[in-house]
C-alpha cells in the first residue's frame, strides 16, 4: 500500500506546479528535497519523477541522450509500481515516457509528444 501524497500542498505541489509550466528542473529541485526523505517504495516512486523532470530539463539544453538515458530509468521504477501509486495515475504516466522514449530513440527523432501529464487521483472517502 503506497502513501498518498499531498499534491495541494508543500514541495510536492510546488513541484508540480513547475512541472506543469515547465520549469523542469524547478520541478526536481522540490520532489527531490522529499525524495531523500522517503523510504522504500516511496522513495523509488518519486525518484521516478524527479528522473522525468530532469530529463526534460536535459532535452531542453540539447542533451536527447541524457534525456532518454533518465526516461528509460524512470520508466524502470515506473513499472515496479501498480497502476495508480502516490496519488497518481501510474499507468497514463507510463503510457507518456514510453510515447517520448520511441520519440526520442527513432531517427530521425519523431514529433515529439505533449510532456508526460501527473494526472492526480481523486481521494477516496474514508
Amino acid at each position: 500500500m503506497s502513501t498518498n501524497f499531498d499534491w495541494n500542498t508543500g514541495p510536492l505541489a510546488h513541484g508540480l506546479q513547475c512541472y506543469r509550466t515547465q520549469q523542469f528542473f524547478e520541478a526536481h529541485e522540490h520532489w527531490e528535497g522529499v525524495w531523500l526523505t522517503l523510504a522504500e517504495p516511496e522513495k523509488s516512486f518519486l525518484q521516478s519523477l524527479v528522473q522525468i523532470s530532469a530529463a526534460f530539463h536535459h532535452l531542453r539544453r540539447g542533451n536527447r541522450i541524457g534525456a532518454t538515458s533518465l526516461l528509460t530509468r524512470a520508466l524502470k521504477r515506473l513499472d515496479l509500481c501498480g497502476e495508480q501509486f502516490g496519488s497518481l495515475n501510474v499507468a497514463l504516466l507510463r503510457n507518456h515516457v514510453r510515447e517520448w522514449l520511441t520519440a526520442l530513440l527513432t531517427e530521425p527523432p519523431r514529433s515529439l509528444p505533449t510532456y508526460p501529464e501527473f494526472r492526480i487521483l481523486a481521494a477516496k472517502a474514508p
